[in-house]
């Protein structure tokens, strides 16, 4: 692994994330709305930028995404539902990551092996939903998990070595999560990083199209 790009690279995954490939030699290039003004949310903005990205990476990671925006929480119950949360949760962690995915054909090498992950969540896992709840971020992020398992489909036409996962970093101690985390343990984001790119390295080209907790275990659809 050459090369990386890093999408989301402000936040405290994504930054952990830079930090440890650089420390590996990856050259990296690493995306934000912070600090590059890419913004998901914002279709010809973001696909404008992308566009302009020079060749193909060895690694895309796309680990942008929100568990509160605009300051609506997650929903308890069905009953506290707003169409404008959940239309904001799907713009931002799924429509986002499958504005990013329709330039994956460019954005990947067709001669080697290369790797597309995207930040999903345990709790977009249909059959490991034991509790209820958080029906927006829920939502989202199983739309997300489907939006990558149908890209890695049709990414493995064109792209033989290519891997294209959904990766689920556990509970990770940053301003994310700070509200929730509650009694749940979590680690670090230099851990989650480390333990996330030890998944990447595994992956072989029969794990396409799979979801994938941190230690590199399969999580239930």
């Amino acid at each position: 692994m050459k090369t990386a790009l890093v999408i989301g690279a402000s936040g405290g995954i994504g930054s952990a994330l830079c930090a440890r490939l650089e420390g590996l030699g990856v050259q990296v290039t690493s995306l934000s709305r912070s600090f590059d003004g890419i913004d998901l949310t914002q279709p010809e903005q973001a696909l404008q930028m992308l566009d302009d990205l020079p060749d193909p990476f060895d690694l895309v990671l796309v680990v942008s995404g929100a568990l509160e925006i605009n300051g609506a929480e997650p929903e308890k119950t069905i009953r506290a539902v707003s169409a404008q949360a959940m239309m904001d949760q799907f713009a931002l962690n799924s429509v986002g990551p499958a504005l990013v995915l329709s330039r994956a054909h460019r954005l990947l090498p067709r001669d080697r092996r290369s790797v597309f992950g995207v930040l999903s969540a345990r709790v977009g896992s249909i059959g490991d939903n034991r509790i209820g709840g958080w029906i927006s971020y829920r939502a989202a992020k199983a739309a997300v998990n489907q939006i990558v398992h149908t890209s890695a489909i049709e990414l493995s036409r064109t792209h033989k070595q290519a891997i294209c996962v959904s990766l689920h970093p556990g509970t990770v101690k940053t301003a994310f999560t700070q509200k929730y985390l509650g009694r749940h343990p979590a680690v670090e984001p230099e851990e989650a990083a480390m333990n996330l790119l030890n998944v990447v390295s595994g992956l072989t080209s029969d794990d396409t199209g799979g979801f994938f907790d941190w230690t590199g275990k399969p999580v239930p659809w």
